[in-house]
């Protein structure tokens, strides 16, 4: 620094600082900048809000993993329900379209039957066999369809067997003769063939 800015005591002339800007007002005494001071009662209320806030944090925390587990329970249930609902709603349809098909099938037989029948009026036949296959077509639009039987291995599961005979023309377990058709609506058994079984 050069004499010029130092007074007689060796002091810094602070007007020359401050016309060269070293010198910051604030940091002059009596100027400083006010600071605010906490009172006792204030600072104890600080205190206690600090340690009360990690307690109302693991609160929120909880409640907000509460309200989580009941969302996921409740969108569980409300899955299932709507799952089991579609489901009935499913097999009521095929339940009343089976019963439906069951109640038809015994004058689908009784067609069968009079077709078979020798008839010289051909008129007469031509209409019984038109009828006959609209009820086939419209069994058939309702998925249902007939169970194989004749010639085919015997299967208690789709097949009624009322009589066994000895025949070499089959094979071990064959039915032979089929008395009633049966009949299946998808993976529903709505009637059991009802045959013969050879050997």
């Amino acid at each position: 620094m050069t004499d010029e800015i130092r007074d007689a005591d060796g002091c810094e002339d602070f007007e020359s600082l401050e016309e060269s800007g070293l010198h910051d007002p604030a940091d002059t005494p009596g100027e400083t900048a006010e600071t605010e001071v906490l009172t006792d009662e204030e600072a104890a209320q600080f205190a206690e809000d600090a340690e009360q806030a990690p307690e109302e944090s693991d609160a929120a925390e909880k409640a907000l993993a509460e309200a989580n587990d009941k969302y996921m329970r409740l969108f569980a249930e409300f899955d299932n329900f709507r799952k089991r609902t579609a489901k009935e709603k499913s097999e009521t349809y095929q339940d009343a379209v089976a019963k439906t098909v069951l109640e038809l099938l015994p004058a689908v037989d009784s067609f069968e039957r009079a077709m078979e029948s020798p008839c010289t009026d051909e008129a007469y036949r031509s209409g019984m066999e038109k009828i006959y296959q609209q009820m086939t077509a419209i069994l058939a639009k309702l998925g249902v369809e007939e169970i194989p039987a004749l010639n085919e291995p015997f299967d208690p599961k789709v097949h009624n067997a009322i009589r066994q005979i000895e025949d070499e023309n089959f094979g071990e377990s064959t039915v032979c003769e089929v008395y009633q058709k049966g009949y299946r609506l998808g993976d529903r058994i709505v009637r059991c063939a009802m045959v013969s079984v050879a050997n």
